[in-house]
C-alpha cells in the first residue's frame, strides 16, 4: 500500500505558505504535516499536488493507494482507523474527506473531496483539521506535546551540560525526561523550564548563552537561538533558522532568520525569511476583538476565531530593521518591506516598499537574492525553484494591480 498526501479544496486557505509547498509540507509542532503521518504508519510518503509544485514534491501513485488529507493532523485513533480502510473505503467526518484507500485513477475526485465512488466509512473521533492557515497556530504546543512523544519514545538524550540550569528540576527530578537533546546540539549557560511542556533541541542545533526557553518548545536541526533570548511556550523554530529577541507560539517553517531583539508572537513564518534586527509583531489588539486576517480563499479580510493572532509572512520574503506589524497581517512571497510606521495588514507577493508607497519588486531581482540567501545554507536554488516562483509571479498579479 502506497502512502500519499493530498492537497484538498482548503489549499487557497493556507496561502501564502502553500504558494511554494504542498499543505502535507507545512510544519505545526515540531514536524511537518507529512513527517507525522510517516513516522505513525511507519512508511515514507509522497505529495498529491499541483503540477508546478510536482516537479519538487513528488509522490508515485501506485495500483493501491492510501490517500489521506494533508489537512488532518494524526492522532492515535484516526491512525487506527485510517490503516484499516479496505480498497475502495473512504473515511469521512461530518462530509470532509478523511482518507482513502483506491487507485491513482481517483485522484481528481480526491483532491475535489468528493466521495461518490467509494464505500463510506464514518468517523466519530474527535479530529484536528487545518482548513485555515491560522489553525497552525492554536494546534501549535500540543502538535509539540504529541511529536515530542513520537520522536523520543525508546531514545535516550544526549546528556545535559553541567552549565544548563534546569528549573523545577530540584523538586521535580522527573522534569529532566521533558528534555531531549539530539546528537552535536550544544546547549551551555542556559535557563531550560519544561514544567509546562517538552523541550526538543534538533541534531547540530546551537543555544547560545543566556537563552531562557519554556516548553513546549521545538528547536529543530541545525538551528540557532541566540545569547539572551527568551523562548516563550508553543515556539517552533524550524531547521538551519536562527532566532533572538522574543518568541512566543509561533511557527517558523525553516531557513529563516529572526536573530536580533524585538518580539514574533503568534505568527507563521515561511522558508527563506529574514526579519530586520528589532522587528515587533503586535499580537493582540488594542480592543482585544478576534483578529481580522486576510484569507486568499475568499479576497477579502475575514475574521478568525483567534484574539491572538500576528504576522503570516510567505516565502522569500523580508523586513527591514525596525519594522512593526499591526495584528492580523499577511505578507505575500518575495517582498521586501521597509519604511516608518506600519505596512499594510495585507502586502501582495513580490512588492517593494512600506506605508509610504509600494512598487513591484522584480521577479528576477527575488531570483537574485534568494541565490544569495540560500547559498549561505548551502543550498542551491534551482530551475525547479525558479518555476514556481514565476508561477506564483503571474498568479499573484492581480493583487498588485492596486498598488500605490
Amino acid at each position: 500500500m502506497n502512502l500519499i498526501l493530498f492537497d484538498n479544496q482548503h489549499n487557497a486557505a493556507m496561502l501564502p505558505l502553500t504558494f511554494t509547498r504542498p499543505q502535507a509540507a507545512l510544519r505545526c509542532g515540531i514536524l511537518t504535516i507529512k513527517e507525522k503521518w510517516e513516522l505513525h504508519l511507519g512508511r515514507s510518503a509522497g505529495y498529491l499536488t499541483s503540477v508546478e509544485l510536482s516537479a519538487k514534491y513528488g509522490g508515485e501513485l501506485a495500483e493501491d493507494n492510501l490517500f489521506v488529507s494533508a489537512s488532518l493532523l494524526p492522532a492515535n485513533n484516526l491512525v487506527d482507523e485510517v490503516s484499516a480502510l479496505g480498497f475502495n473505503e473512504a473515511l469521512v467526518k461530518e462530509g470532509l474527506l478523511l482518507a482513502v484507500r483506491s487507485s491513482k485513477d481517483f485522484t481528481s475526485e480526491i483532491i475535489e473531496g468528493k466521495t461518490s465512488s467509494f464505500n463510506i466509512k464514518e468517523y466519530d473521533g474527535e479530529i484536528k483539521y487545518l482548513d485555515k492557515i491560522f489553525r497552525l497556530l492554536p494546534y501549535n504546543q500540543d502538535e509539540i506535546r504529541n511529536d515530542f512523544e513520537l520522536i523520543t519514545r525508546g531514545r535516550r538524550s544526549q546528556p545535559l551540560s553541567d552549565t544548563v540550569n534546569v528549573v523545577g528540576l530540584n523538586k521535580n527530578p522527573q522534569l529532566i525526561d521533558q528534555i531531549f537533546i539530539e546528537e552535536g546540539a550544544s546547549v551551555e549557560y542556559a535557563y531550560l523550564n519544561p514544567q509546562s511542556g517538552p523541550i526538543y533541541i534538533g541534531k547540530n542545533a546551537v543555544v547560545m548563552e543566556g537563552a531562557m526557553l519554556r516548553g513546549p518548545i521545538a528547536l529543530c536541526e541545525s538551528s540557532q537561538i541566540s545569547m539572551g533570548a527568551k523562548i516563550y511556550p508553543g515556539a517552533t523554530i524550524g531547521p538551519w533558522s536562527k532566532v533572538g529577541g522574543e518568541m512566543s507560539n509561533s511557527i517558523i517553517t525553516g531557513y529563516s532568520n529572526k536573530v536580533h531583539d524585538g518580539y514574533l508572537g503568534d505568527s507563521i513564518i515561511g522558508e527563506w525569511c529574514n526579519l530586520g534586527a528589532d522587528t515587533n509583531t503586535s499580537n493582540l489588539k488594542n480592543d482585544y476583538a478576534l483578529v481580522k486576517l486576510w484569507d486568499y480563499e475568499t479576497e477579502r479580510f475575514q475574521k478568525t476565531d483567534l484574539q491572538f493572532c500576528g504576522l503570516v509572512m510567505g516565502d522569500y520574503s523580508r523586513c527591514a530593521i525596525n519594522t512593526a506589524f499591526n495584528s492580523g497581517t499577511v505578507v505575500g512571497v518575495g517582498s521586501n518591506l521597509f519604511g516608518s510606521g506600519f505596512p499594510r495588514n495585507f502586502v501582495p507577493s513580490f512588492v517593494i516598499g512600506g506605508p509610504q508607497g509600494y512598487r513591484i519588486n522584480g521577479l528576477k531581482a527575488v531570483e537574485n537574492v534568494a541565490t544569495i540567501a540560500m547559498g549561505r545554507r548551502n543550498v542551491s536554488f534551482t530551475d525547479t525553484d525558479r518555476s514556481i516562483l514565476k508561477t506564483v509571479f503571474n498568479d499573484t498579479i492581480k493583487f498588485r494591480s492596486a498598488l500605490r
